[in-house]
């Protein structure tokens, strides 16, 4: 039988690359930052919660949710924005210039996202208050958790489980609304009418709403989320962060400060309420960590403590790093947000912003796309002309039935034909789109096999909203036997 050695006499090599997770029990503070962080919570999970509720008139046979992602229809309601899946491209640069403006906050203002609007921040928020009212603050939970289980223990930590799992149900159904009407699969939902597809993804946001935010909490932050290892590289040192003034702090003293030995020791009393505040469970006094989401409840919590010593709060305060060393000094540094980084920020985004507006602002209500056939390439006629067949398929973003005229440029004495449909005179051909949908026609060209360099010749087909006078145009190639 082996004797493990104690942990001081374990030499590295033998040391375990991993540790145990110790549990944060953060504390409950009250301050200017705790009031901000509820409003800001307050603000968010209202807007989760409740946009999918909100009504929006588009008229008739027209979905009237404000939000809603329709995925069996293939189209993004956005308030007066109707998106078709051709216009994914906005939402691309939508998202490019949503990170960067996280740089841009980030490069001013540190964390500031993780410590007040990111979900697993929010949510966290909000499973620690629903913990802090069963099981009381930090030393309570603390002695709880270290005591035998006990009748008081075992239902007040069901009831917070059972609590979390709701929260956490009401997410994830929350979730789907965003994809389906949300009165209509409410009812659905409690009906048993739903499909499996909603059963499901609100069985999956449930679960990952409880395990992150009440299980995982300030693992995420520091193991699982990428932003941490990365957000170092738009700070500098005029980027205002939680920090701790060690110059005012240090040296520090356990005992409360009087006049006589205020020069010879610093304001920090090193009670550690900023470490017992934190979410993440960090010393803010060991520098900028990666741990540190910027939240600013450490603040808050020595706040109280200099207020209890009679000592001037902001000992830890929002600050830069130039500032503090000027501070540090005896020197006064001005505030400087527009730098070299913040300006370029600044710069994409609103160019980026504004090539989003532009294009958005332009956006045909028609369009067409044209395919050709893959096999056969072309086809020779018994009269000795070439055929080739093609694909159009015309998106009508109107709200009315509309008629195309479609004719093809570049190929001598071309004829269009289609089934089912005659060509007119003029060699227009008139197609006909209903309402707020895609038409998919075959279409057949034939000419003479004259100017057939290396096989093929440029074609353009060209299509007219014959009601609004739209023009949209598409090039494709003619191929046909090749012609010395």
């Amino acid at each position: 039988m082996s004797v493990h050695p104690p942990l001081d006499e374990i030499q590295p090599e033998h040391a375990s690359l991993y540790a145990g997770r110790v549990r944060v029990y953060p504390k409950a503070v009250h301050g200017t930052m705790r009031r901000i962080k509820w409003a800001v919570l307050i603000v968010c999970l209202s807007v989760y919660y409740l946009l999918p509720w909100l009504r929006w008139s588009r008229g008739e046979d027209y979905p009237d949710q404000a939000v809603l992602l329709d995925i069996a229809n293939r189209k993004f309601y956005f308030f007066w924005l109707e998106l078709w899946p051709q216009d994914i491209y906005l939402l691309t640069g939508l998202l490019v210039m949503a990170a960067v403006g996280l740089f841009l906050v980030t490069s001013l203002a540190g964390r500031v996202w993780c410590g007040y609007t990111c979900p697993q921040t929010v949510w966290t928020d909000l499973f620690m208050l629903v913990e802090r009212w069963l099981q009381g603050d930090r030393n309570e939970r603390m002695k709880r958790d270290r005591g035998p289980m006990n009748f008081d223990k075992a239902w007040r930590k069901a009831a917070t489980h059972a609590i979390w799992l709701g929260i956490a149900f009401w997410t994830g159904g929350a979730w789907i609304m965003y994809y389906a009407d949300a009165p209509t699969v409410t009812a659905e939902f409690w009906t048993g009418r739903a499909s499996m597809a909603v059963y499901g993804f609100t069985f999956l946001f449930t679960a990952t709403t409880y395990l992150l935010a009440g299980w995982a909490r300030e693992q995420v932050c520091t193991y699982m989320c990428p932003w941490p290892r990365f957000q170092s590289a738009m700070l500098d040192e005029q980027s205002f962060t939680t920090t701790y003034q060690a110059w005012r702090g240090e040296p520090r003293s356990r005992h409360i400060k009087r006049e006589a030995d205020a020069a010879a020791h610093g304001d920090c009393i090193d009670c550690g309420a900023c470490v017992a505040a934190c979410p993440t469970g960090i010393d803010i006094r060991d520098g900028v960590q990666l741990e540190c989401i910027n939240c600013g409840l450490c603040i808050d919590a020595c706040n109280s403590i200099m207020d209890r010593i009679e000592r001037p709060r902001g000992l830890i305060a929002w600050d830069t790093l130039a500032r503090q060393t000027a501070k540090a000094r005896g020197v006064h540094e001005k505030v400087r947000f527009l730098r070299a980084r913040s300006v370029v920020y600044l710069v994409v985004l609103l160019m980026g912003l504004t090539a989003i507006g532009t294009a958005l602002a332009l956006r045909p209500i028609v369009e067409v796309a044209v395919l050709h056939d893959r096999a056969p390439l072309f086809v020779r006629l018994s009269d000795g002309r070439v055929r080739n067949g093609y694909t159009i398929k015309i998106s009508n973003k109107t709200r009315r039935p509309a008629a195309f005229a479609l004719t093809a440029t570049g190929v001598p004495d071309a004829v269009l034909t289609a089934p089912d449909i005659d060509a007119l005179a003029a060699g227009e051909m008139i197609l006909s789109v209903p309402p707020d949908s895609t038409g998919a026609f075959r279409i057949l060209l034939a000419a003479p096999p004259v100017g057939l360099h290396d096989g093929s010749k440029p074609v353009e087909f060209h299509l007219r909203d014959t009601g609004s006078g739209q023009q949209a145009t598409r090039a494709t190639v003619f191929l046909g036997p090749n012609q010395p």
